[in-house]
């Protein structure tokens, strides 16, 4: 397996784990486990980061292009309109 590969799959891997974690911290009511978890994400959270400006330093992996302000104006106007019931 190559670096290119191990990168991207831990990446992918934390991301994963980073949905899990906000998941389950809102679905506890225990504060002493909310808190743990809030940590543990925390700290994968940086992870993250870190694998993220490593996998861009080597060109593992492009972000798409930046959002014009046109583009984020329509995303904002789609999500503030009342819904209709």
């Amino acid at each position: 397996m190559d670096e290119k590969t191990m990168v991207t799959d831990a990446l992918v891997g934390v991301n994963g784990e980073l949905k899990m974690f906000g998941d389950m911290i809102a679905q506890t009511e225990n504060m002493d486990l909310k808190q743990c978890l809030k940590q543990i994400r925390n700290q994968t959270e940086l992870s993250q980061e870190s694998l993220y400006e490593l996998a861009r330093r080597k060109s593992y992996y492009i972000p798409a292009a930046k959002a014009t302000p046109q583009e984020v104006e329509h995303v904002k106007s789609i999500l503030t309109q009342p819904k209709m019931m």
